[in-house]
């Protein structure tokens, strides 16, 4: 247990998981059939998952990227792009399966770019992402043998947000769905069973009033958002269109859900169909009185309620905030600072939008709790230090960075350590990076938790809870 969370020299990159059939077993190629073009046709088997989910094999010395194969399974590929240093390919023909494919449960799989994973079953896809950071973390030379915490929700419906691509084609007809993976092709959607139910019903719906529209060319997306209050429909509006707006209107009160429209092509602006809406999110965590987080349309909502409850709930256990003072940076509307605060920490939230600062300082006022908040931007050096001058002396900080992670944090708290330092990312490479920093600065991890907020996806959140080791 010594070794826990230490810095060990770091190894070769791999881009793998650990999710593989028999690491001793090697490529087999065969060669291509009579007048094909070399290696445009190839019999090969998988040997593991790539970080992104899809299946990876060698062929003719380069790795093989290979769109929903999985671990163990012998398949007929055929390239579709060839790179310098790897190809990726697509299964023509499977001739063996993996005890662990089962049939994914929407028909729009394999066409939609939104669930890459539901080939897989739901163990599987669990142990690949836990897998994914542990390799991530050994390839920044970090070593974590201690347990892995699983933060996870239902398996179907449970996204209450979603953005819907709209088009008309040439001929005229409107399609409504999502992108296809690495595309821009939009894929039409019947149904999305990851939805929760009130959105799922509103799909059909919506497909018949776009039809229906004079002009649907002047809607460019629309958004779904299921909150405590309504079901809310957000529609980009190009351009006002008089008519339209009232079957909008029509369509939203059949239905029981709001409206909003961002009207406008360079700036658009905000307009409520009738009086707007109180968008609220509730976090009801154990021991602590219910929490409503007001927000507005564009403000930043994690989609699993359920999953990011979990969160919310593993970070406030860990710092046992009663009586600490803790710094929230990247705070949004106050998804930690508020909890943290409800368990008797003294707060100073820090968000980079100047919007999302006053939302938060409003849900602390309506709340009763006193945080309070201010707006930096958390990748300038010269801001981050300034912040650690007034607030070095935190018992903890936390960390709920965007995709790019924070370097510039994770700087300043190896320059001026944090006893504690919960960091919350929705990137594990970023993270691992992080990671290194804070353990090469004398930091120790001391727990680690997976939370499955994408389901049916290669993407996750990872919590961390580092503790300097004085």
């Amino acid at each position: 247990m010594a070794l826990l969370g230490k810095k060990r020299p770091p190894r070769a990159a791999s881009g793998k998981s650990g999710l593989a059939r028999g690491a001793s077993v090697r490529v087999s190629d065969l060669p291509p059939a009579a007048g094909e073009a070399p290696a445009s046709n190839a019999l090969l088997h998988i040997e593991r998952l790539a970080h992104d989910g899809r299946g990876i094999a060698r062929l003719a010395g380069k790795t093989l990227f290979v769109d929903r194969a999985l671990p163990g399974e012998r398949v007929e590929v055929a390239i579709h792009r060839t790179r310098k240093r790897f190809d990726e390919a697509h299964v023509k023909k499977r001739l063996i399966d993996a005890p662990e494919r089962v049939e994914p449960p929407c028909h729009h799989f394999g066409q939609c770019g939104g669930c890459d994973l539901q080939h897989l079953e739901v163990p599987a896809q669990r142990a690949h992402k836990h897998a994914v950071v542990h390799d991530l973390l050994l390839r920044q030379g970090v070593a974590w043998s201690g347990p892995v915490a699983a933060l996870n929700g239902e398996q179907q419906g449970y996204r209450r947000r979603a953005r819907l691509g709209v088009k008309v084609d040439g001929s005229g007809q409107v399609h409504l769905g999502f992108r296809a993976a690495g595309s821009h092709h939009l894929v039409d959607i019947a149904a999305c069973p990851v939805l929760v139910t009130p959105l799922q019903r509103l799909l059909a719906p919506l497909r018949a009033l776009l039809t229906a529209l004079e002009a649907p060319r002047l809607v460019g997306h629309i958004e779904l958002l299921a909150t405590d209050a309504a079901c809310v429909v957000l529609v980009r509006q190009l351009k006002a269109h008089a008519n339209d707006q009232a079957r909008w209107a029509a369509f939203v009160a059949e239905h029981d859900a709001r409206l909003a429209m961002w009207q406008g092509r360079e700036a658009p602006e905000l307009h409520w169909w009738g009086e707007p809406v109180a968008l609220s999110d509730t976090l009801a965590l154990p021991g602590l009185p219910p929490i409503t987080l007001a927000f507005e349309p564009g403000d930043f909502l994690q989609v699993n309620a359920e999953v990011n409850r979990q969160m919310v709930a593993h970070v406030v256990a860990w710092l046992a905030p009663k009586g600490a003072q803790v710094v929230d940076l990247f705070a949004g509307i106050g998804n930690f600072s508020l909890p943290l605060a409800a368990a008797g920490a003294s707060v100073h939230a820090v968000e980079g939008a100047a919007a999302m600062v006053e939302r938060l300082a409003g849900n602390a006022r309506a709340n009763g709790l006193a945080v309070t908040a201010q707006q930096a931007d958390l990748f300038q050096a010269d801001k981050v230090s300034a912040l650690f001058d007034a607030y070095g002396s935190a018992d903890a900080v936390v960390l709920d960075p965007p995709r790019s992670g924070a370097l510039e944090v994770c700087r300043a708290l190896a320059a001026r350590p944090a006893p504690r330092v919960a960091y919350v990312s929705c990137d594990p490479a970023t993270l691992a990076r992080d990671a290194a920093l804070l353990v090469q600065a004398g930091y120790r991890i001391r727990q680690v938790a997976v939370a499955d907020m994408f389901l049916h996806t290669a993407h996750m959140e990872t919590l961390m809870l580092f503790e300097y080791a004085q």
